[in-house]
């Protein structure tokens, strides 16, 4: 739609009007009729005033009113947008996931995206965006959850559960994750877990990793069962409960072919 006549701050209040929040450059140039060097120069003022961010050139986000003095609207509301943008498969994942399920004691610090590349992180406001690799993202992995704007795509808890022991180094401490399976655990479904293996698409380690880590945690005992007969159809190799820590000296858990060279003292 064209708006010859308008601003770019016009544009943007046009936009709210119709419940966009974010739009391309390549958008606002065609409907503006500016220039290119009257739209960077009408961006970067309202980018200085809290009104626009720029979290990838060519990609802007609208900042309402109620969100400037933090600089940016939170992350769900154009996170999906930005993945189209970019044109790649991604889910939230991680604690975001976690919390998005209802399972986080604290409110991470950081909005945690999967997807199939490289991706550098984003400051959105005081929100910090960081993107992790998968080399496969496909659609059973993730449900849809609505947002303010749309949708965006949410990793299951299943997946959820695997991917926090696949990442437990970014993600925080083993001790963490076994808190946020505490709560998480609730939402499992033993048809989703046994499609996820019968997928291929997990890594063994980190289905062995958490086994032994629901076990610490009541309640799980079908689901246990399931990852169990799972991994005796694998050729499991040794590995330590806590990959970035040595293990020489721990006990082994030959049930989960395990070292077990951290104690698990969850905040349950």
């Amino acid at each position: 739609m064209k708006y010859e006549n308008a601003s770019l701050s016009e544009y943007l209040d046009l936009l709210q009007t119709k419940g966009r929040y974010t739009f391309t450059g390549d958008e606002a140039l065609a409907s503006l009729g500016m220039t290119p060097v009257a739209f960077k120069l009408a961006a970067l003022r309202l980018i200085r005033k809290n009104k626009l961010i720029r979290p990838k050139h060519g990609f802007y986000v609208i900042v309402p009113t109620e969100y400037q003095e933090i600089g940016a609207p939170p992350a769900a509301w154009f996170i999906d947008y930005l993945m189209q943008f970019n044109q790649q498969p991604y889910y939230v994942g991680l604690l975001s996931a976690a919390a998005l399920h209802g399972a986080a004691h604290q409110q991470p610090q950081v909005f945690q995206v999967i997807t199939n590349k490289s991706l550098r992180p984003i400051q959105a406001g005081r929100t910090r965006i960081e993107f992790f690799i998968k080399k496969q993202i496909v659609s059973r992995d993730y449900q849809l959850m609505k947002t303010p704007t749309g949708t965006m795509n949410v990793s299951i808890p299943e997946l959820t559960a695997l991917d926090l022991v696949r990442y437990v180094k970014s993600v925080g401490h083993i001790n963490q994750v076994t808190t946020v399976l505490s709560e998480l655990h609730e939402k499992f479904e033993e048809s989703r877990f046994s499609k996820l293996l019968k997928s291929k698409n997990v890594e063994i380690t980190s289905v062995q990793r958490l086994g032994y880590l629901l076990e610490k945690i009541e309640g799980n005992e079908k689901i246990i069962i399931l990852l169990k007969e799972w991994t005796n159809t694998q050729r499991l190799q040794p590995v330590p409960l806590r990959p970035d820590k040595p293990y020489n000296q721990s006990q082994k858990n030959n049930n989960w072919s395990l070292y077990i060279n951290e104690d698990i003292e969850s905040d349950i």
